[in-house]
């Protein structure tokens, strides 16, 4: 089976010059790339030197025939979803390794960002790298795998940030995810929206801003 290529909107770091970081928006079920690239408009201040690219998930959607999806949609049933999880994983991996080739980075200075199902791909891939990314923002999303979880002090650092009346993807699913992934020795950060459901807020928006600049600066340890 041939891996689909992945591509989707970029913005040029705002100083201008060649990359020094790259973050990857990883979008939720029925949207696509553009969905979240807006956020790298946000971010652009804090991080000058970075540059944004939003792929678009590799099949079409079933229930939202404009959008994407990474997999198909489960009803919450974690078997399925790691399953899809595993067969969408090769193109993100293709993808991510493509693109910092082509900026001329490591993976050291790659950071992954996703939103509900794009939080899913964002860990189970952003976990199992050869080497791991910067950092992982999480936003409205779940653990849907913990298969081969890096060493204590090896994986990426990551702020896990949840809306506490999500009706989507209940804030439990995050709080799990926080417990398992602290357990395992990785470095998680994390913090609860109040009043917020299924997306994102400004002190999500300004938490990850922030937390992507200490991550890239080296000032967060993953202990």
């Amino acid at each position: 089976m041939t891996t689909p290529e992945l591509d989707g909107p970029r913005l040029a770091p705002a100083a201008g010059g060649a990359p020094k970081q790259l973050v990857v928006f990883l979008h939720g079920y029925g949207a696509d790339g553009n969905d979240l690239i807006a956020l790298g408009k946000e971010w652009a201040p804090l991080l000058p030197h970075t540059a944004f690219v939003s792929p678009h998930a590799p099949e079409p959607c079933g229930m939202a025939p404009m959008g994407r999806q990474w997999f198909d949609l489960s009803m919450g049933d974690m078997s399925i979803i790691a399953e899809g999880v595993k067969r969408a994983s090769p193109a993100l991996e293709s993808f991510l390794d493509t693109e910092l080739e082509r900026q001329g980075l490591t993976s050291e200075s790659l950071a992954l960002v996703g939103f509900s199902q794009g939080t899913m791909m964002a860990l189970s891939v952003g976990l199992t790298r050869p080497t791991a990314p910067a950092a992982i923002v999480g936003y409205s999303g779940a653990l849907a795998t913990v298969e081969a979880l890096p060493l204590p002090g090896q994986g990426p650092a990551i702020l896990l940030v949840h809306g506490d009346i999500d009706e989507v993807i209940p804030v439990d699913a995050m709080i799990m995810a926080r417990e398992v992934l602290g357990q395992a020795g990785l470095s998680v950060q994390w913090h609860v929206s109040r009043g917020i459901g299924h997306g994102i807020d400004g002190d999500g928006l300004r938490l990850g801003g922030d937390f992507l600049k200490q991550a890239f600066a080296g000032t967060i340890t993953a202990d």
